[in-house]
């Protein structure tokens, strides 16, 4: 439905890609290290909170809760407000330096943009139906509303992609040029 234009979207569209810190491509199946295999017991934490470093943090509400690639296809359907989307992996370092710049971006526009977080691991048909190539990658999507009339459904469309570790200043400005009409920022 609405996921599968938004996939094709995305795959067809032509967004230049911002990289802020050179995106960790994502490897093959076979090279994969879930959470739980890290052995380096504080990385391992880092991953299973979010990178905040607080291993608490589970319990508390999130801000940008992580969701399934099934939760994410019904919010492309039941639109409220602008999305944006972190995919991300756990054994990676740039998605955990980012990790609490997202977090502290949803927290800011709470109430305003939805902000949630997909485990590209352990949804890797959605990280593959969504077109990620490299880790993280936001996805600032919107909904399209047809015109009046129209016997189209309203579907997401994609404002933007950035590949590659950016800050909360970088996010609440693309989140403010994308949603609310704000200027193109200069530099993320």
């Amino acid at each position: 439905g609405a996921l599968c234009s938004a996939a094709a979207a995305l795959a067809a569209a032509h967004v230049p890609t911002v990289t802020a810190f050179s995106p960790v491509h994502v490897p093959t199946s076979s090279l994969i290290v879930p959470a739980h295999r890290i052995q380096n017991s504080a990385l391992r934490n880092a991953a299973a909170d979010g990178g905040s470093g607080d291993t608490d943090a589970k319990q508390e509400v999130k801000a940008a809760p992580l969701v399934s690639g099934a939760e994410l296809e019904v919010m492309l359907t039941d639109w409220d407000e602008p999305l944006v989307v972190d995919a991300y992996a756990t054994w990676c370092g740039p998605c955990l330096l980012m990790a609490p710049e997202f977090e502290a971006a949803a927290k800011e526009l709470k109430g305003k943009v939805r902000f949630v977080k997909i485990d590209t691991d352990q949804e890797q048909e959605m990280a593959a139906r969504l077109n990620i190539m490299g880790l993280p990658t936001l996805l600032f999507l919107d909904k399209f509303e047809p015109e009046e009339g129209s016997t189209e459904e309203a579907k997401a469309v994609l404002k933007d992609r950035i590949e590659g570790a950016i800050r909360k200043d970088s996010i609440l400005a693309l989140c403010d040029h994308h949603f609310f009409g704000g200027p193109r920022p200069e530099q993320l």
